[in-house]
């Protein structure tokens, strides 16, 4: 099958195709061919290991699974003996941030894993960018303890997760400030912020206010420039470790604390939240921000992409028949 692989860490450039055996499905196992997937920051975080911790998970000194893609839409092709979930010719999308493997054109993944049937009428381009920057924004907004009513700035509202979480934050009741340039004023309107502040000629904690969540969806501030705009019991927390890790290493610092904290939660997919996800997205509460699209061909292009800085939302991969 064809596939994009990287077997050393480094920039885009150490991604390229290559013809690889078609995995087989164990017993509770699905084959899906997949149609399409995504680049984006997990996937290329991965793939230069900037931060170093990363390499726990994914090998010491090189990749232990070649094949990147953390998010897929498919088509199910054949079923191990014990699978009774799914059967083939259904139509599936998920995340898989273990053994990746969407930028190929088969991958196995488990029944019990985190998938979902695709919504009617969507097609696989529109269900790949349902779960990577959805699941990570409902995990921590689930740590800050969201409820209705809550006051969330949101820095960096236009990628993939900061567009989920505004979003999610405004289903779940909260009043959303959130913070973007200026082409993008109306579209992060349009995702359901009550207040969008734009960056490029007015810093957001100059306007004053209390915030009960803080969520630097991008990493690009950093804990202590928001203090003053914080409530007593306010939390911050970052997409990013923060220069030399302090996000890490302030939310251990906080863990007992009760006044102004760090949250740095550990990201964990369940098949719960994929089902909610769906319902969401089925009811039309969530809908992944389209950037671009790239056939697998081009595979390198979209790394390079998506680590310009410049990417709204998801890039999308497409796999041709």
């Amino acid at each position: 099958m064809n596939a994009a692989i990287y077997t050393q860490y480094g920039p885009p450039d150490v991604v390229r195709l290559a013809d690889i055996p078609t995995p087989i499905p164990k017993h509770d196992e699905l084959l899906v061919r997949v149609r399409a997937s995504t680049v984006n920051r997990t996937d290329t975080g991965f793939r230069s290991a900037e931060y170093v911790v990363s390499r726990l998970f994914s090998g010491i000194l090189k990749p232990t699974f070649p094949v990147l893609g953390c998010e897929f839409a498919g088509e199910v092709v054949e079923i191990g003996a014990d699978v009774t979930l799914f059967k083939p010719g259904d139509r599936i999308f998920g995340f898989d941030d273990e053994r990746f493997g969407g930028h190929a054109e088969y991958l196995t993944v488990s029944q019990h894993a985190a998938i979902a049937t695709i919504p009617e009428g969507w097609s696989y381009d529109q269900a790949a960018p349902l779960t990577e920057g959805s699941h990570y924004a409902l995990g921590n907004l689930r740590a800050a303890g969201i409820k209705p009513g809550s006051r969330i700035l949101i820095n960096g509202s236009t990628g993939a997760i900061g567009s989920a979480a505004v979003q999610l934050s405004a289903y779940l009741g909260a009043e959303v400030t959130a913070v973007c340039a200026t082409p993008h004023l109306d579209l992060v309107t349009s995702l359901g912020a009550h207040r969008v502040v734009d960056y490029t000629t007015t810093d957001v904690v100059s306007l004053g206010g209390e915030y009960d969540i803080v969520y630097d969806a991008v990493g690009k501030r950093r804990f202590r420039d928001f203090l003053p705009v914080m409530a007593s019991d306010g939390i911050y927390m970052s997409t990013e470790l923060g220069p030399k890790g302090e996000n890490v290493w302030l939310a251990l610092l906080h863990m007992r604390s009760r006044g102004k904290r760090v949250l740095f939660p550990i990201p964990k997919t369940t098949v719960e939240d994929i089902l909610f996800i769906r319902e969401l997205a089925v009811t039309g509460a969530f809908k992944p921000v389209f950037d671009r699209n790239y056939p697998l061909t081009n595979i390198i292009e979209a790394h390079r992409y998506v680590e310009s800085g410049v990417k709204i939302g998801n890039v999308v991969i497409h796999i041709p028949s």
